[in-house]
């Protein structure tokens, strides 16, 4: 008998397996920063081919993070933030929430200062 909480278990299972793929996640950066594109638009962005886009898109359906609507001939893409939300709501609380931003805060201005010094250095 497979309960409400072994699903949310194999549910999750898809979306690391989904997110351990580089390929995949540049999937979901791009459809974060543009929703919407056809996937020949995707694929273009990347050096393997349609198929390969293709393969990965499934995963990435299956684990519900991407979801897709037909808009004539074209399949208009979009990331479903969703299942990421849900793994962050699992292991955070409103007090960790707090100090991890903070600490996510410092270490995006801490690597964005050594890429200003190093562009510096070869600058120089």
């Amino acid at each position: 008998m497979i309960t409400d909480s072994d699903q949310a278990d194999l549910a999750m299972d898809a979306v690391f397996h989904a997110l351990a793929h580089g390929v995949r996640r540049r999937i979901l950066d791009l459809l974060r920063d543009r929703p919407g594109q056809g996937v020949g638009e995707l694929a273009k962005g990347f050096d393997v081919s349609r198929i390969a886009i293709m393969n990965h898109l499934a995963v990435l359906e299956k684990a519900g993070l991407v979801v897709s609507e037909r808009d004539g001939r074209v399949r208009r893409l979009y990331l479903n933030a969703a299942p990421i939300q849900m793994i962050h709501d699992r292991w955070t609380d409103e007090y960790s929430a707090l100090w991890a931003g903070r600490v996510t805060g410092l270490k995006y201005a801490a690597e964005a200062a050594a890429r200003k010094q190093s562009s510096e250095r070869k600058g120089k």
